[in-house]
């Protein structure tokens, strides 16, 4: 038997993620554009006034479950790659797990097609940006401090390897063979990491 929450705050906490786990769900299999929010309250169990109560209305509701999927990966690559010892090892297994994560449909849908096309090209980089490209600065100062690669600006670099893999995330969501497309991908930086080694 389910407990329900004691205390509004408990009660609102849960109202949101009812919301956002049926928003993921249905928005991960048919996208952001074939799903209305009548469908989203209906499926959370909630009303359309607690939907634009803790959300500006779908959009807004698509842009948390954004967020939180970019949290997600973000958390789960961080931990998956601070447990390896070597910062070489951390930054590959990283970038490779950040690409195996894209072969989800889910995560391709809300964070490769959706993600640009309803928030737009500026709000979607910025978004991403401020997960995926922290944890790329700090993989490459840490392979700088390892002495792993030549002492160089982070910033530059850690944008031009985001945008790479970035782009092979992208290529990846419209693969027709997205097993071999991210062996592809994942060949490719790895051999552009290869390059920065000292």
């Amino acid at each position: 038997m389910k407990v329900k929450p004691k205390t509004q705050i408990e009660r609102s906490e849960h109202t949101r993620a009812q919301l956002l786990a049926a928003a993921r769900r249905l928005f991960g299999e048919r996208g952001y554009g074939d799903v209305g929010t009548e469908e989203i309250v209906r499926a959370a169990g909630v009303t359309r006034g607690a939907l634009y109560h803790h959300f500006d209305g779908k959009l807004g509701l698509f842009r948390a479950l954004y967020e939180q999927v970019e949290i997600e990966l973000t958390q789960r690559i961080a931990e998956h790659a601070l447990a390896l010892p070597d910062p070489w090892d951390q930054l590959v297994a990283g970038t490779d797990m950040f690409l195996e994560a894209c072969t989800d449909s889910a995560v391709q849908q809300i964070v490769l097609i959706d993600g640009p096309a309803v928030l737009g090209w500026n709000e979607w980089r910025e978004i991403g940006e401020r997960y995926g490209l922290g944890v790329i600065k700090l993989g490459i100062q840490n392979l700088i401090d390892a002495g792993a690669i030549e002492p160089r600006p982070v910033d530059p670099l850690a944008h031009m390897l985001l945008g790479a893999i970035d782009e092979g995330a992208l290529l990846l969501a419209r693969a027709e063979d997205p097993e071999a497309t991210r062996a592809a991908i994942t060949a490719n930086v790895r051999a552009m990491l290869e390059g920065l080694r000292a």
